[in-house]
């Protein structure tokens, strides 16, 4: 006859089981950096890794130990934000990553959360690296210049807003004429496009990464090549560059 132990087996069952809970958050909470480059895409395309080259959202270098909603460059943090007392850390990230709304309400980042756990960690791993002074770590899409890129696609991609000083001729902008519902837009190159006036968006740039003035930039903004941005160095530029004309 096999005589059981109830309390001990289960005392086993119990251990095991905290073992591997607790060993699980452990590995989720070192994170794994590689992974979170690719989480880090979501990221990219409003968030620069590159000191105060702010994007739709602020640069995130230097972001450990940095007040919620102070960093000097940039202009557009909401009023929750900026009055929010937070310090940003492993733990307030972490929360912020989960669900920014939760953590200050009414702020104005429209980003619902990364509900994985995993996912978080291996995002915080990649920019506790990246964010540090003097970081290599690269980001995605990131591009010295705008060549060889195929015209406009893939211009826009990434994370790092690409320097409009060094143009291709298919990406200086010579000319746009506006007829109806429709803008032409004439390039270096000879070429000739056309876009629905809702597909055409006109931007302005005066970062050191900006056009040079009267010479505005073409850059694709769709997947289809049916969107682009017309982007210039100064708001006076538009309308003496934009003729109505058929």
């Amino acid at each position: 006859m096999v005589i059981v132990n109830v309390k001990f087996t289960n005392a086993i069952a119990i251990a095991a089981f905290l073992q591997f809970l607790f060993g699980a958050s452990v590995a989720f909470s070192e994170g794994n950096a590689a992974r979170g480059q690719r989480v880090f895409g979501a990221c990219a395309a409003c968030h620069s890794l590159q000191p105060d080259q702010n994007m739709t959202g602020p640069s995130l270098a230097g972001l450990w130990n940095r007040k919620a909603g102070s960093l000097a460059t940039f202009s557009r943090y909401s009023p929750a934000l900026k009055s929010a007392n937070i310090v940003w850390n492993d733990k307030t990230l972490d929360d912020w990553v989960t669900d920014p709304q939760h953590l200050v309400p009414g702020n104005e980042m429209t980003f619902a959360g990364i509900k994985d756990a995993r996912q978080r960690a291996d995002l915080l791993a990649f920019l506790k690296e990246a964010t540090q002074p003097g970081a290599s770590v690269a980001q995605g899409g990131q591009m010295g210049g705008m060549g060889g890129m195929g015209g406009m696609g893939g211009m826009m991609g990434g994370g790092r807003v690409p320097n409009l000083k060094h143009l291709d001729p298919e990406n200086r902008v010579q000319a746009i004429t506006y007829c109806k519902d429709t803008y032409t837009i004439t390039t270096a190159n000879g070429q000739m496009r056309k876009f629905w006036e809702r597909n055409l968006r006109l931007k302005t740039d005066a970062s050191a990464d900006g056009p040079e003035k009267n010479a505005p930039a073409l850059v694709g903004a769709g997947m289809v090549g049916d969107r682009a941005d017309v982007i210039f160095a100064d708001p006076s530029e538009i309308t003496s560059f934009i003729v109505n004309r058929c």
